[in-house]
């Protein structure tokens, strides 16, 4: 059997409500991984691409988090709509979403900026200032 060429791990951990660094799948549906799976057959793409749930990916305040493997792809604020994209835009296509990249500097790491309360729930701060046009 050929090895995967891509791996998708949707994080599904599940924390109590209003727990300060937030939660990947508040509802307990694993709404987000299903969709991967819904899309991933859709464009059959099985067996080679595969959507796995994951527990806790250490990204909490950037959830949903998803990472994509082998490429290394961490994703953050990802949701049910974004599946399509992030599977024709990176899956087949290569290309990094920069709306939902999270940004290496921010892995693992409680100092960055987009890690902070008042960022959360909103889109990847990092990513904004990114997209903006230098003046």
């Amino acid at each position: 059997m050929s090895p995967f060429t891509s791996h998708i791990f949707v994080c599904c951990n599940q924390r109590e409500p209003n727990h300060r660094r937030g939660c990947c799948d508040p509802e307990g549906t694993e709404a987000l991984r299903e969709a991967f799976k819904v899309e991933v057959a859709k464009r059959k793409l099985g067996p080679l691409v595969r959507a796995n749930k994951a527990g806790c990916l250490e990204q909490c305040e950037l959830g949903p988090t998803v990472v994509i493997y082998p490429q290394g792809i961490w994703y953050g604020h990802v949701q049910p709509s974004d599946v399509p994209r992030i599977l024709d835009e990176t899956v087949l296509g290569g290309r990094i979403l920069e709306d939902l990249l999270i940004p290496a500097d921010c892995l693992n790491n409680g100092q960055c900026a987009d890690r902070r309360p008042e960022t959360f729930g909103a889109a990847c701060a990092s990513c904004e200032r990114a997209a903006q046009p230098s003046s």
